[in-house]
């Protein structure tokens, strides 16, 4: 009666969800630990919507694979933009001015980034997926050598 219901497809996209929810947690706890705009839900979304286009795109139409994709970098390029553009112009709770400096670059980025993942994953790209979610999870915590400079030029 089960395998009536289940198929190859249906398993696999089960085991691609559960591979973008981890991906999800796992790089929207490292974006929430920052107190960054996105975390958990967005990085989750983005990841599981990226994997669910690019997952039916491959089995309705393999020949749309590239067109679908490219649709995908588009959009989630516009997400990114709105929250790079949200906190250049009101990255200060206590002001309503608009403040020069450009935030959530890194953000935005993982935003992007997490789509790659999530379209890695619905390609069935498991390996590539698995060093992605890592690279992810190690670029955040590479020393930012501005920053340092920065801060030792400010105890002189």
């Amino acid at each position: 009666m089960v395998t009536g219901i289940f198929s190859i497809n249906e398993v696999d996209f089960v085991l691609n969800m559960g591979l973008s929810l981890v991906a999800g947690i796992l790089i929207g706890a490292e974006r929430e630990a920052k107190g960054k705009a996105s975390g958990i839900g967005t990085h989750c979304f983005v990841i599981g919507g990226s994997m669910i286009f690019t997952y039916i795109s491959a089995l309705v139409d393999p020949n749309s694979t590239s067109r679908i994709a490219a649709q995908i970098v588009t959009g989630i390029g516009f997400l990114g933009a709105g929250v790079i553009l949200k906190g250049e112009l009101f990255d200060s709770k206590e002001s309503e001015t608009p403040n020069k400096k450009i935030v959530n670059l890194t953000t935005a980025a993982s935003i992007w980034f997490s789509a790659a993942i999530g379209m890695a994953i619905g390609f069935n790209f498991y390996f590539i997926a698995i060093v992605s979610i890592a690279f992810a999870l190690i670029v955040p915590r590479i020393p930012k050598v501005g920053k340092r400079r920065e801060e030792d030029m400010n105890k002189e």
